[in-house]
């Protein structure tokens, strides 16, 4: 096989519970398409980029950092041209970088005939998200790699589980158009949170989890409240307090930011209900003059797929 053409999808990373631990795959046809091809030169490079505006120099893409890991793991000298067709808008809170790391690392691994588990491949990943935004975070990369909800124990000795996604559940995510990098995002936050707060934090994770292993919708609502994370960076999403009160007023489950935001994200059990919501967050932006994406998904349960050999 000397080429690959996938879709790597959107993801929404923390869901309000799950700093840097939890991450959802959105579906189509919010994502990058990505064509990477074996060539004769020996040469990693970047042919062909579309959409957003992206490094094409490979030393300055952090597509470059996630191949160039799992290729020295591999260890021969093998090289690759990579077309990055960008949908995803950088600094979106929607994954953007994690869709770029664990799509080429996805793709060359396929080329190469799978010589590495998913789990090798969110660390290999997760370089590039360390490119990205400083840290090498796997909530992002992990349900682009596994499919649907997952949670991921440690960054540095990774346990990942695939969590179960309850059939009724829907994701409407709010994309106003401005761009919120990560790495700023995580500035703002403390070093140190109180026992009290963590112990909550700690306690709304769980409940999120049985919830969504027992669908107990009740207890996922209850479950989505984030202590720690969205007090301190509310304030850097615009219209934050209209959102969540939207949202609430639609029948929404619980809402929160989007991973480092400035995308906003809500679950629902009803396709009907995520209707009104992205009803009500279109009418929160209506009086700002940004351009907004509202988009309803069910949760991905595939994650990164093959389009074409």
């Amino acid at each position: 096989m000397d080429s690959i053409k996938i879709f790597c999808p959107a993801s929404v990373a923390n869901l309000s519970c799950g700093y840097d631990i939890l991450g959802l795959c959105l579906s189509e046809p919010i994502g990058d398409e990505m064509v990477v091809r074996k060539n004769t030169s020996g040469v990693l490079r970047i042919t062909k980029t579309t959409g957003e505006p992206i490094p094409k120099d490979i030393d300055k893409n952090l597509v470059g950092t996630a191949a160039k890991a799992l290729l020295k793991s591999y260890g021969t000298n093998v090289g690759f041209d990579i077309e990055i067709h960008k949908k995803i808008k950088p600094g979106s809170g929607m994954g953007s970088s994690a869709a770029s790391g664990a799509g080429i690392v996805f793709a060359i691994n396929q080329l190469l005939g799978s010589p590495f588990t998913q789990e090798q491949l969110v660390s290999f990943a997760m370089e590039g998200e360390k490119t990205a935004s400083g840290s090498k975070h796997p909530d992002n990369v992990v349900p682009l790699l596994f499919g649907g909800i997952t949670l991921s124990k440690s960054a540095e000795k990774l346990t990942i589980v695939k969590l179960p996604t309850p059939k009724s559940l829907f994701v409407t995510v709010v994309h106003p158009q401005i761009e919120l990098r990560t790495a700023d995002a995580r500035n703002v936050l403390k070093k140190n949170v109180s026992l009290q707060n963590a112990v909550k934090q700690t306690a709304n994770m769980g409940l999120f989890v049985s919830g969504l292993y027992t669908e107990n919708y009740e207890h996922i609502s209850q479950a989505l409240e984030d202590i720690l994370v969205e007090p301190q960076r509310k304030a850097l999403i615009p219209k934050f307090d209209e959102l969540k009160q939207s949202a609430k007023k639609a029948g929404a489950l619980g809402s929160g930011i989007s991973g480092s935001g400035p995308s906003f994200f809500a679950l629902s059990n009803a396709q009907g209900t995520a209707e009104k919501i992205k009803n009500e967050f279109a009418s929160v932006f209506s009086s700002l003059p940004i351009e907004l994406d509202i988009h309803i998904s069910k949760v991905n349960d595939e994650g990164i797929r093959v389009l074409s050999l």
